[in-house]
């Protein structure tokens, strides 16, 4: 496996990291031995990043890796680096979701994400959401309060804007920022695949096939229909679905004939788009993960690149990203 640096000054890591929110039932349901049995696989690969967060679960997705963590021995503080994040929580009178960045909240759910993962620090964690009531600067400065106490390692925003990124670096720099970034969601490329490249911080990309629709078997409308997320997905509602899947068949055909999955030759053009990317695909299949693995090992020359272009060119998904109620919290900044 191919490793990338987590931004300026962090750790090296593999190429593609892991992403643990299908250590839950959001994409299906699972339970504990599915995801040791993904995180063995991921060693075996040469996965060494996984990604986590306090919500996916709430709590299962940090429990699944720190009770596999407890496991290995005294080899279990050198096998990931680790990402977790906080800053989204429920109002206690209404239960609506709300942004916490205020620094008791982050402080505190940082404390309760590393004893479930078992751990002193975490290598990146994460603003989840930014709420931008409080000034990010002010955020900031609580995150590097972080770092000093030795509690993380560095510190990065999720699906935040290229400005709100530069306030940000300006008081300390930015490990990494996380966002949507595909085939199917090139909305980074308006500023902010070029800002995080300037500044030296890693743009994590998560949903790097496209919830499937960057697969050799991109989800069904009965499948769509059955999963929470996706069914209210404008992409994953009909009429769009099933223009998206017809729209990647050029797409898989393609990847067929250079000898290769759908998902892997999606991984492989995500790494060639800098060297600060870093895909993390999340799966329940070790067969699948072990198909994106191989995208980190497939080296794309400029024919190959504006042949996939030329299959999935800008704009070609049926369908918005998100629906009104995902596009609560992300940075809309074009």
């Amino acid at each position: 496996m191919k490793t990338r640096r987590l931004g300026a000054s962090g750790p090296l890591i593999s190429a593609i990291g892991y992403g643990a929110m299908s250590f839950t039932d959001f994409y299906g349901t699972t339970d504990e031995s599915q995801s040791h049995a993904i995180l063995a696989a991921a060693l075996d690969e040469g996965i060494t990043h996984i990604d986590t967060s306090n919500v996916y679960g709430p709590h299962r997705s940090e429990a699944a890796i720190g009770s596999f963590l407890a496991k290995q021995g005294n080899r279990r503080h050198d096998l990931f680096s680790i990402a977790t994040k906080a800053g989204i929580s429920r109002d206690p009178d209404t239960g609506a979701r709300v942004y916490n960045n205020s620094a008791a909240h982050l402080e505190a759910e940082l404390d309760g994400s590393l004893a479930r993962l078992g751990v002193d620090r975490v290598d990146l964690f994460y603003v989840h959401r930014r709420n931008a009531a409080i000034p990010i600067e002010e955020v900031t400065e609580t995150l590097a309060g972080l770092i000093r106490k030795g509690k993380i390692g560095g510190f990065g925003y999720s699906e935040i804007a290229p400005s709100s990124l530069r306030r940000a670096n300006a008081v300390h720099p930015v490990m990494a920022v996380q966002s949507e970034y595909s085939l199917a969601v090139r909305y980074p490329e308006l500023g902010l695949i070029q800002t995080t490249a300037e500044l030296g911080t890693a743009l994590v990309a998560f949903s790097p096939v496209g919830r499937s629709l960057l697969t050799d078997n991109p989800h069904p409308p009965e499948k769509a229909a059955e999963l929470p997320f996706l069914k209210v997905n404008p992409r994953f509602q009909e009429p769009n679905l099933s223009a998206n899947i017809a729209a990647g068949e050029a797409f898989r055909r393609l990847a067929a004939d250079m000898g290769t999955s759908a998902a892997a030759l999606a991984i492989a053009w995500l790494l060639h788009q800098g060297e600060h990317v870093i895909p993390i695909p999340g799966t329940r299949s070790p067969k699948h993960l072990r198909q994106h693995c191989e995208g980190a090992g497939l080296d794309l020359d400029a024919a190959a690149l504006a042949a996939i272009d030329a299959a999935l060119p800008v704009g070609w998904a049926h369908g918005d990203r998100y629906s009104v109620a995902q596009w609560d919290g992300p940075e809309k900044y074009c």
